[in-house]
């Protein structure tokens, strides 16, 4: 197990160095099995970066996409992992890729077999999660409703439906074995507050208290990706 904290001198390197290391690894595994499968995070910390990687020399059409969590809104809701990957990262020739969504927002009802679908896709090649302030990754909140059973190694779901007290609507999560069964984990932060949140998490605890520690833990160990200022 082993943690690398690379800081970068300001978010724009910080995109560019982590989408270089992430092509380079699907590149890598497309050349060892003709496919490669890359898990992404949310929110407006990764926009940069998805950026960046859209425009990598790869051959997007053996590569599959999915969101590491999903807020259950509407699929044209600006909160919409699913429409961030889609404005960020699948345009030009990586739109080539295919998105495997965790969930079919409302008002277009449930997949059919959303579990079934992510499970076909799995393992993940390249994991890059965000974390908030509060120690979160995916939307494995401290204080979730079924935060116990999605941080569980044995959990029979990759995926799982979870509320919390800090998200105002509900979600779907990659769980644990998900995550845990990525060749290659990278997280993504930037600003000092996130610095200190990450630190903290550094120190023993339960990982329920600090969901990050579940990736913190991993067996394959974790590279950090750290940029000081807040926005691009």
């Amino acid at each position: 197990m082993s943690v690398e904290l690379i800081s970068y001198r300001d978010a724009a390197l910080q995109a560019t160095g982590l989408a270089a290391l992430v092509a380079g690894t699907l590149r890598a595994a497309i050349e060892a099995r003709g496919q490669a499968t890359l898990a992404l995070p949310g929110g407006t910390t990764p926009a940069p970066f998805l950026r960046a990687l859209s425009g990598a020399d790869l051959d997007w059409a053996h590569i599959r996409v999915m969101p590491t969590d999903e807020r259950l809104v509407a699929a044209d809701s600006p909160r919409s992992n699913a429409r961030l990957l889609r404005e960020t990262l699948l345009q030009g020739p990586a739109a080539a890729a295919t998105l495997i969504p965790l969930a079919a927002p409302a008002p277009e009802g449930a997949l059919d077999d959303p579990a079934g679908a992510v499970r076909a896709v799995l393992p993940l090649d390249v994991c890059v999660l965000g974390m908030g302030a509060d120690m979160h990754i995916a939307s494995l909140f401290p204080g979730a409703d079924r935060l116990k059973d999605a941080l569980d190694p044995d959990c029979p779901s990759p995926i799982l439906p979870i509320r919390a007290p800090a998200a105002p609507e509900p979600r779907i999560t990659l769980t644990a074995p998900a995550l845990l069964g990525a060749a290659h984990l990278h997280l993504l932060i930037r600003g000092r507050a996130k610095l200190r949140a990450f630190q903290r998490a550094e120190r023993p605890g339960p990982v329920a208290e600090a969901p990050i520690r579940l990736i913190l833990r991993a067996p394959q160990g974790v590279r950090v990706h750290y940029a000081d200022e807040a926005t691009p």
